[in-house]
């Protein structure tokens, strides 16, 4: 293997701080199109599985988490990303805890336009009452709420991952 061309030093990436300047960029400067679309083909046609935002909450997540090695691949469901979680050493914690996950309760209406499959979310606790979580019923872009949505919808889990807490233990 050749010599890097840079001095190469030991670094030791701050997750919970990393995690958290992620979340809030991604809704800074205007809208975020990077978790829009994701395309699949399905009886031999092409779909958009993320309907263009509409259900990209779990795509928000997972692929940020994936960039900080927090979990073990990508997803597109909310089913497919708390799986990944659990597996990768997440666990449910009582009280909120900026940067842990967040799942919401689910919902009537259609995930899918032509399924009736109850609507999950997901997103990040950011603190002081608030979450980023992907607009999946507006604007499909990801933004700033109330953690309850002003108390009209329940969170059912807060995943939290022993990698972040050390972030804490160091500062």
């Amino acid at each position: 293997m050749p010599d890097h061309p840079l001095p190469l030093h030991i670094v030791r990436i701050k997750k919970l701080k990393s995690l958290l300047a992620m979340i809030e960029n991604s809704i800074k400067g205007g809208d975020n199109y990077f978790f829009r679309n994701l395309f699949a083909e399905e009886d031999g046609k092409e779909v958009d599985i993320l309907e263009n935002g509409s259900n990209s909450c779990a795509a928000f997540v997972s692929w940020i988490l994936l960039s900080l090695e927090l979990i073990k691949h990508p997803h597109a469901t909310v089913f497919g990303t708390t799986s990944d979680l659990l597996a990768s050493g997440w666990f449910e914690i009582k009280e909120l805890k900026p940067g842990a996950i967040l799942i919401w309760e689910k919902r009537d209406g259609a995930m899918l336009e032509d399924q009736k499959i109850p609507k999950e979310h997901m997103g990040f606790y950011f603190g002081n009452d608030e979450a980023i979580s992907n607009d999946s019923k507006g604007t499909g872009f990801p933004c700033r709420h109330h953690v309850t949505y002003n108390n009209t919808r329940k969170i059912e889990k807060i995943l939290w991952h022993p990698a972040l807490e050390e972030d804490i233990a160091s500062q």
